[in-house]
């Protein structure tokens, strides 16, 4: 069933299919000219594909281009039939750790030599320029078949940048038919993203930086308001048969929809706030914070109490209203995670993360769902998202706001 983590998946009983590929490193990246791929397995370029120019660049397996286009030819064939998997997102701004964290998830060795890792991490020069290094979504999958989303940054600059005129409006069309400030377009594409990986997703991890940044907070409640109406990939599977919606959703709580389980990442902690004290704080605050959003009226995969005092905030309370959400805390890394009297290691709050993330007990979609249909039906829901009457409404708003340029 979609949503298990298992490294073995079930597959059509009267078709035997294909070795499944394995993507192991992001396709190398040059400045000018087309840019060369690097598979692990499998990822020959077709040079024949039609409307080359609407397509991301030769190489590149964005899901998501920069242009904002949902593009699945070439990742559809890492894919397979299999229907045990779990798709893994994260979301969060420029330089947080991101990439990091999936690379972690895919269980890659930095230490092995010669060893390219899934997803590239912001280099020193990138950081310098405050360049971001991730574009659109960049998926990957393991030989789990966990399929994993690492995603271009939210409220960065360099994104910014690179989509305003002149004039100051949008090169990128957010939503369909309206010319909008490059402002306003930014900020209604980190809302697009977390809707549509909170739809598409098993898990989501929502990473902040530090103890005092709010704006993911923000982000997410904004997200969870404006995502009524958005299915998951499996409820598109018998659309056309005019059933009744509910019933696509009979693994949820009724009257619930869909939603991802959010994991809420803080890292480049200094060691005096990676405390039990300072843990069970923003515990409290993060419970308060998302207390009316479905994220704590959800169905929860329930986090091992034994770390409490490690890097998870777990339920101690008989209120399920008060159920606080997954919160890791990650300390900024020492040069060489040399160890020295601190809470916890850069290296071992990685790992807690990693171990606590894959044995998470998260809802399943609706359906069961093949890797490829998932993938198919994402593209569905992508248009969904772009054309959604609630965010185009809450576009307007923000426009009529004057927070926003016209």
């Amino acid at each position: 069933m979609a949503g298990s983590t298992g490294g073995t998946g079930s597959s059509s009983p009267s078709t035997v299919p294909p070795a499944p590929k394995i993507l192991l490193a992001k396709p190398g990246l040059v400045t000018t000219g087309p840019v060369v791929g690097k598979f692990g397995r499998g990822g020959a370029e077709d040079e024949t594909v039609p409307h080359r120019s609407r397509l991301p660049a030769i190489g590149s397996l964005n899901l998501l281009s920069d242009s904002w286009e949902f593009h699945i030819d070439r990742f559809l064939p890492f894919l397979t039939e299999n229907t045990d998997f779990t798709v893994i997102g994260v979301i969060g701004p420029p330089g947080v750790g991101k990439s990091t964290i999936m690379n972690e998830l895919y269980g890659f060795d930095a230490g092995s030599p010669g060893m390219l890792p899934p997803f590239s991490v912001q280099s020193e020069d990138n950081r310098a320029m405050a360049r971001h290094c991730s574009v659109g979504i960049e998926p990957r999958i393991s030989a789990e078949r966990l399929i994993l989303l690492d995603t271009q940054p939210v409220f960065s600059p360099s994104v910014l940048a690179e989509m305003m005129r002149p004039d100051g409006s949008s090169t990128i069309s957010v939503l369909s038919g309206e010319n909008l400030s490059a402002e306003l377009a930014h900020e209604l594409m980190a809302i697009q993203l977390g809707v549509l990986l909170a739809s598409i997703c098993h898990i989501l991890l929502v990473v902040s930086d530090g103890v005092n940044d709010d704006n993911m907070w923000r982000l997410m409640l904004t997200v969870d308001l404006l995502k009524h109406g958005i299915p998951d990939p499996s409820s598109l599977l018998q659309s056309s048969t005019g059933g009744p919606e509910r019933e696509n959703k009979d693994k949820l709580f009724e009257g619930e929809e869909y939603m991802a389980t959010p994991v809420f990442v803080h890292t480049k902690l200094q060691d005096q706030n990676v405390t039990p004290l300072n843990l069970v704080q923003m515990r409290k605050a993060l419970a308060q914070y998302f207390s009316s959003s479905s994220f704590i009226r959800g169905r929860w995969g329930n986090m091992r109490k034994e770390n409490f005092f490690s890097s998870t905030a777990s339920s101690t309370s008989n209120d399920f209203h008060a159920m606080p959400l997954n919160l890791f805390l990650i300390p900024s890394k020492n040069k060489d995670d040399l160890p020295r009297a601190q809470h916890e290691s850069y290296n071992s709050a990685l790992w807690k993360l990693r171990d606590e993330v894959l044995s998470m007990n998260c809802p399943s979609f609706a359906r069961t769902v093949s890797e490829r249909d998932w993938l198919k039906n994402s593209a569905k829901i992508w248009e969904q998202v772009k054309s959604s009457a609630v965010i185009a409404e809450y576009s307007r708003t923000l426009q009529n706001s004057g927070m926003f340029r016209r």
